[in-house]
């Protein structure tokens, strides 16, 4: 993984994973965290604002696989091969963990479903990117 093209990527899922984290979380399902309903389950908005870096140093790791794996199995097939991707990490990772955190805390099923097919849309967009970022320079057509 010594390449530029995996450091690019994954420097880009990172800032991308970060950025729409901030828009699913922190916009659009912003009223769902305040409702009572859920509120009562999570910490304190200003507790979590301190515990910001350790959600950071996740993402960084989570980033870094997620373009290593891509990295590893990478077939050259264009945007294709990254939605792909995105679609197979998307099912393994934001499926079960949106599920699994249904059955162990009291959240409405509304929300489960919302962080499930966000996180799928959100590995969809960064499958795609990844795989723009891996696609092999063109080369310079010289004029004849």
């Amino acid at each position: 993984m010594k390449n530029k093209k995996f450091w690019v990527a994954f420097l880009v899922v990172f800032i991308i994973l970060i950025l729409s984290d901030y828009v699913i979380n922190g916009i659009i399902l912003n009223s769902t965290y305040s409702s009572e309903e859920v509120s009562k389950v999570f910490r304190p908005t200003d507790k979590i604002i301190s515990n910001m870096w350790i959600m950071w140093v996740v993402d960084l790791i989570w980033s870094y696989f997620f373009v290593f794996f891509f990295a590893k199995g990478y077939e050259n097939r264009g945007v294709i091969e990254g939605l792909r991707y995105g679609f197979y990490i998307g099912i393994f990772f934001y499926l079960t963990s949106s599920y699994y955190q249904y059955a162990v805390y009291p959240l409405p099923y509304s929300l489960i479903f919302q962080w499930f097919v966000y996180g799928l849309v959100q590995a969809l967009i960064l499958g795609l990117i990844t795989a723009l970022i891996y696609k092999p320079a063109q080369p310079k057509q010289t004029e004849s």
